[in-house]
């Protein structure tokens, strides 16, 4: 049987990682990718190769299109195939939304949206020319489904990822190309100046489960949807987080001056 491949990029640390990490132990052979942390990703790479699976990495610089998203061709020609692909890079920027700049609107929607669009050209070609189907799985966010106050550029470019999940669901379903979103809320990663260990009950109150999530509860999520038992299933935003679109409590916490 041929080794399946996944690529996921900005697999250098947190979600990625993890991501990238649980595909190899499910039996993928994975592509990695960076923007900056070299050393995370080759770190990555060691642990895939651990495993027991075939890694590979690059740097993947999506703020610079569309050359940028090149490096995924030369990744997938190393690793010989692409049934799997994890669009997991992206930017944040925070700014009112009366002072937020065109400059760093535009870079946010390069990376969350514009290079999602164009990694997923690249793979979903590829898997059409390999007659067997696959998968695409975009990481947005809660702030898909809604505001993150002073964040208009993150928000509106997490909400047009996941119009073009929809989109890309239906144009490709007919090549049996699976496309979902996986929405997280506040997970413990280097972003959010928290690792998985620190994750404890009654660390945050303010939302319903009283906790940040560990990044292995969105990699079992999006494991499970490149596995057999998810094939029924397209289009879709799966929220995973403790909750918190039930209250939104940064709408309470937001500034008022």
């Amino acid at each position: 049987m041929t080794t399946k491949v996944a690529v996921v990029t900005a697999s250098d640390s947190g979600i990625g990682k993890q991501c990238a990490l649980e595909l190899a132990r499910r039996g993928f052979s994975v592509g990695v990718t960076w923007h900056s942390d070299e050393q995370g990703a080759w770190q990555t790479v060691q642990e895939i190769v651990a495993l027991g699976q075939q890694a590979q990495a690059i740097q993947l610089d999506l703020s610079h299109l569309p050359e940028g998203a090149k490096a995924l061709e030369t990744l997938i020609a190393r690793l010989g195939r692409i049934d799997v692909l994890v669009n997991n890079a992206g930017r944040m920027a925070k700014a009112p939304v009366l002072d937020v700049t065109l400059e760093d609107w535009r870079a946010t929607f390069s990376v969350d949206v514009e290079g999602a669009l164009l990694c997923s050209q690249i793979a979903a070609k590829q898997m059409i020319a390999q007659g067997e189907g696959g998968r695409i799985i975009n990481i947005t966010s809660v702030h898909e489904h809604t505001p993150l106050p002073e964040a208009s550029a993150y928000t509106a470019a997490k909400h047009a990822l996941g119009g073009l999940t929809k989109s890309l669901a239906l144009e490709l379903v007919g090549h049996q190309i699976l496309v979902n979103a996986v929405a997280p809320g506040a997970i413990a990663t280097a972003m959010n100046s928290l690792k998985d260990d620190e994750v404890k009950p009654g660390s945050m109150p303010n939302i319903p489960m009283a906790r940040p999530g560990k990044t292995e509860e969105i990699s079992g999520m999006v494991a499970w949807l490149c596995s057999d038992e998810a094939t029924y299933l397209t289009g879709q935003s799966l929220i995973v987080d403790g909750g918190f679109m039930l209250v939104n409590p940064q709408y309470f916490n937001r500034k008022t001056s």
